[in-house]
């Protein structure tokens, strides 16, 4: 029996925070770069939710009251219906454990995430704290956890589990609905014991907690569980950051960022090939990830001394869907081409070349929510600029109110006034914490405006991490609020119609990535060099070998105006091992 009275297991000597921290990380993670995460359980069933949502958070949106979902469950599974009755029909009976391992070898992973509970509590190992909501006694009647296990071990591939500290569902705290200070009985009666018995049994190589964000690294005990943690497992284990405020411990796991992280710890960026973790059927094909956007997204993550846990989230039926193995085994055989640059590598002096890039478009509104995505080719996902101008006209004469939901930042002018201002964001939260709820700000501006008058407008936008949105509203004394239509704004003061307005957006965007390792420098080019690749390096030492993985031979290089410019006519089409990143190799370059 495992009891959740932390005092008394056999304690370390010394479990203090300060300990913990300087645990020195495996040296197996940090040379790892890549992983799978796999989300797959209950919510696997509907599989369903707005394109951009998640839809392992299937029954949160039922307690929210999210009609869509609501909806979606009562017309296809009837008026009765509620989430338990997804379990039954959870059947995995197509679930391979080593037709699995053998797509995640295939993808060049070095280790794997199991969800082994998400934040419905639902568990996929026979749990005595999770008794008829747990796959052996329910759905699949089988034990998911081990026999995952036992085939991703066989192919030296390092075991992960992810384990939500909360649940939504819990009769003795349901998360996101009870107080959040009255989370103690449950963590002592139910998530102590429960998290004993999984880590205790599996001994996971790597420990990935979440769900932590309402409350301190105190009311999960997590300084005793990773200090027990660490104990039972040894020098290999590994904690990911999440664990309540105060931790500031474990490897930083930002969630759909834009794969740069400034930090001294190890790190993975986080993400779905698409915009969900469990699989989303709702998803469109143009939020996947191509096989050029994933393989750039991963280098830049190693570029930046840090790696990618791509995630995967596979049928009820438990065959992971086939773009999804497409994707992830494209970027198997670029890593296998590169893994010199790859595996084991750390970052150089710089992390590669950017350029400034803009896109010019006319947007009919101003009602964006881009969520973690870029607004559109070449512009990054993260710290990005807009600017909307032309032109708007009221059709009354009235006070207008202006108002807007937006992330990060904005201004409003008319006329040259400012109306509006929200320059200064709200806070964020961490990296790490994705699953924030949106709200509008209080904050209005008003201005008196003459009906058939040509006003120029201008609104300025910034954003700088994680979600991305604007949403600019008006109202007055006849006009109930809304979003600022198309048939009022403007881009020339000559058009007889409402168009919208020009949009200018700014960004950098990463073109190189560099990498070290062996000794030698390795430059990913992120775009083919048609005759040359010009890189603002200093000059090798002559008779430096220089070369593009994959590829037989050296090529020829000089060194000028402080740019190596290496040759690249040489390179036959036949002779290119990608289409969507090349390697250029310097030997012996520090």
């Amino acid at each position: 029996m495992v009891t959740g009275n932390l005092s008394a297991q056999t304690q370390p000597l010394d479990d203090s925070w300060e300990t913990l921290r300087s645990r020195p990380y495996p040296q197996w993670f940090k040379d790892a770069k890549l992983g799978i995460f796999i989300h797959w359980g209950v919510y696997s069933v509907p599989s369903y939710g707005g394109p951009e949502s998640y839809a392992e958070w299937y029954l949160r949106g039922l307690q929210a009251g999210a009609q869509q979902r609501i909806d979606f469950m009562k017309d296809y599974w009837g008026e009765d219906f509620e989430y338990e009755d997804f379990a039954p029909l959870w059947k995995a009976e197509l679930f391979d454990a080593q037709e699995w391992a053998e797509i995640f070898e295939k993808a060049g992973a070095k280790y794997i995430i199991l969800v082994s509970k998400h934040h419905d509590g639902f568990a996929l190992w026979p749990s005595e704290y999770a008794p008829g909501w747990n796959s052996v006694d329910v759905g699949p009647q089988r034990n998911i956890v081990a026999e995952l296990e036992q085939a991703v071990r066989e192919r030296d591939i390092r075991f992960g589990l992810y384990y939500s500290l909360p649940e939504w569902n819990h009769p003795l705290h349901q998360w996101y609905t009870d107080p959040h200070d009255q989370v103690h009985e449950y963590v002592e009666q139910h998530m102590i014991p429960q998290f004993k018995e999984l880590i205790g049994t599996y001994k996971p190589d790597l420990l990935f907690t979440d769900g932590e964000w309402f409350n301190d690294a105190e009311d999960w005990h997590a300084r005793q569980l990773i200090a027990w943690y660490f104990d039972l497992v040894g020098d290999d284990a590994i904690v990911n950051d999440r664990w309540g405020h105060g931790s500031n411990i474990g490897y930083i796991t930002p969630e759909y960022s834009s794969g740069a992280v400034d930090t001294d710890r190890p790190w993975a960026e986080v993400r779905g090939i698409g915009r969900s973790f469990g699989l989303n059927r709702n998803e469109k094909l143009d939020a996947y990830k191509t096989p050029a956007e994933l393989i750039r997204l991963f280098v830049r993550t190693v570029a930046y001394g840090g790696g990618l846990t791509i995630n995967v989230g596979p049928y009820a039926d438990g065959k992971i869907p086939l773009i999804q193995q497409e994707r992830i085994e494209q970027l198997g055989q670029w890593i296998h081409t590169n893994e010199e640059a790859i595996y084991a590598s750390r970052p150089w002096k710089r992390a590669g070349e950017e350029r400034e890039v803009e896109l010019e478009r006319i947007d009919p509104e101003i009602n964006f929510n881009w969520v973690r995505n870029s607004p559109g080719y070449p512009i990054a996902e993260d710290h990005f600029t807009a600017e909307w101008s032309g032109y708007i006209r009221p059709d009354r004469n009235e006070e207008y109110v202006f108002s807007a939901l937006v992330d990060d930042g904005m201004r409003l002018y008319i006329d040259n006034t400012l109306v509006l201002d929200l320059w200064e964001p709200s806070a964020e939260g961490t990296d790490s914490e994705a699953m924030r709820e949106d709200g509008e700000t209080a904050m209005q501006g008003r201005i008196s405006l003459e009906k058939g008058k040509m006003y120029p407008i201008r609104i300025e936008y910034y954003e700088t991490l994680q979600n991305a949105r604007i949403h600019l509203y008006w109202e007055s004394a006849s006009l109930e609020k809304q979003i600022v239509p198309q048939q009022h704004l403007f881009t020339d003061a000559s058009l007889a119609e409402g168009n919208g307005l020009k949009g200018l957006y700014r960004s950098l965007r990463q073109y190189m990535a560099y990498t070290h390792n062996h000794g030698n420098l390795y430059a990913i080019s992120f775009e083919w060099p048609e005759n040359e690749f010009i890189l603002p390096i200093a000059e090798p030492a002559p008779g430096t070998q220089v070369s593009m993985l994959g590829r037989e031979g050296a090529l020829p290089w000089k060194y000028e105006n402080g740019n190596l410019i290496i040759d690249t006519t040489p390179v036959k089409y036949t002779q290119m091992p990608s289409h969507y990143a090349w390697t250029f190799k310097i030997e012996n370059y520090e």
